[in-house]
């Protein structure tokens, strides 16, 4: 289907833009926005597409989605912000900070064993429900404080899908002196650079905001279902550890219900976008990330504005924990500090490169040795493990570089 595709590109990144535009003519893009720093200037910046089929508003230059557990990365900056200003410390004692922590084997987890994936505590328990992150986040953090790992910490890595939000935010909560994190990336991070993106939506912004549209029933019968029965690569590998029930893949997304696999409606309901989950509620646009991203690529500065000191970035320039194979995602991946740090045949070829992708598809990275940083936000999530769309943005990228 042809499209009509908007923005500028720089000269000599056009691939980029064909790109994207073979994204809606092949691979079933619905509505996106991509956005590409470098060296601090924007040199790509594109949208297309339908924002909402239903009423056919059409995708603009300010539309924002929700980007999922691309909000980690942004939770991961606000940690980077309270260590660059001596507030915490990597390498102390999570309980050193939240005395409650320290119970079920997790006395000595420090908190860059918890950022890293490396604390065992990779999903809940006891239930957790949408109402108790709304009404009774006390209640959530005893549940968090409670929770017994499930391997020993430290010993291993398993991506924390949902439990890494509500353990940073109430680790981020006490280190703070009782500022949230929403709040805190909103004053110090957002709103200092000018950035769309947002961990907790203020309401004036909801006009703006996309449908997000999950796998409809045909892509589930003719992709979904026959990887899992047959499929012998990643995503086959990753649907039959969750049809299994009892793994870590399984629990890592159990809790909350209404936010798991079968309650991805509610992403597209006010109550959703309106709190503060900062594994995967952000809502952003591909300018906002890319922007964001580009203040990390240049060392934590961005027009005059610095968030953090060359140093603190430097510290995720390289991989602090690595598996061949997570125990969740059941893959090659790493962390440091929070952010993803990938395979390099992936995003980047280069290893200092660091950020977080999102369900579906979302974007948000930098490569501090290309300087250079992407934002791409959509609204048809796919089923892969990491997005067809989003890798050949990102190979047309670095063909031009």
């Amino acid at each position: 289907m042809a499209v009509t595709i908007h923005g500028t590109v720089a000269p000599g990144f056009e691939p980029v833009r064909d790109a994207f535009r073979d994204n809606f003519e092949k691979r079933g893009e619905i509505g996106a926005s991509v956005c590409i720093y470098r060296d601090g200037r924007p040199i790509v910046d594109l949208w297309a597409g339908l924002a909402d089929r239903a009423s056919q508003r059409p995708w603009r230059e300010d539309t924002m989605t929700i980007v999922f557990s691309s909000t980690k990365g942004m939770a991961a900056l606000a940690m980077m912000l309270l260590a660059d200003r001596g507030q915490l410390d990597y390498d102390r004692r999570v309980a050193d900070y939240w005395p409650e922590f320290a119970q079920a084997g997790k006395e000595d987890v420090t908190v860059r064993t918890l950022l890293n994936h490396r604390a065992g505590v990779v999903g809940f328990d006891e239930p957790v429900t949408l109402d108790d992150f709304e009404h009774r986040p006390e209640h959530v953090a005893d549940v968090c404080a409670r929770q017994r790992p499930f391997w020993t910490p430290g010993t291993d890595q398993g991506y924390h899908g949902v439990t890494f939000g509500p353990y940073v935010a109430e680790l981020f909560r006490r280190a703070s002196g009782g500022t949230s994190i929403g709040r805190f990336f909103a004053d110090e991070v957002a709103g200092r650079l000018g950035a769309d993106v947002h961990i907790g939506l203020p309401e004036h912004h909801e006009p703006r905001v996309a449908t997000n549209y999950p796998a409809d029933t045909r892509e589930r019968l003719t992709k979904v279902v026959p990887k899992l029965l047959l499929h012998r690569g990643l995503e086959g590998r990753v649907y039959r550890q969750v049809a299994r029930g009892n793994t870590a893949t399984a629990k890592a997304f159990r809790h909350p219900k209404e936010l798991g696999p079968s309650g991805l409606a509610n992403y597209n309901t006010r109550r959703v976008r309106a709190m503060e989950l900062p594994w995967a509620n952000g809502v952003a646009t591909a300018r906002g990330l890319a922007r964001v991203y580009a203040a990390l690529s240049l060392g934590g500065t961005l027009d005059g504005v610095t968030l953090v000191r060359p140093d603190t970035v430097e510290a995720v320039h390289r991989r602090q924990s690595w598996t061949l194979n997570d125990r969740v995602l059941r893959k090659p991946l790493g962390f440091a500090q929070g952010f993803i740090k990938e395979e390099t045949r992936l995003f980047s070829p280069n290893i200092e490169a660091f950020g977080h992708p999102g369900a579906g598809g979302a974007l948000g990275f930098c490569d501090p040795r290309a300087r250079v940083s992407i934002g791409y936000v959509m609204n048809r999530m796919g089923h892969h493990i990491r997005s067809p769309r989003a890798l050949a943005l990102c190979h047309a990228l670095y063909r031009c570089l």
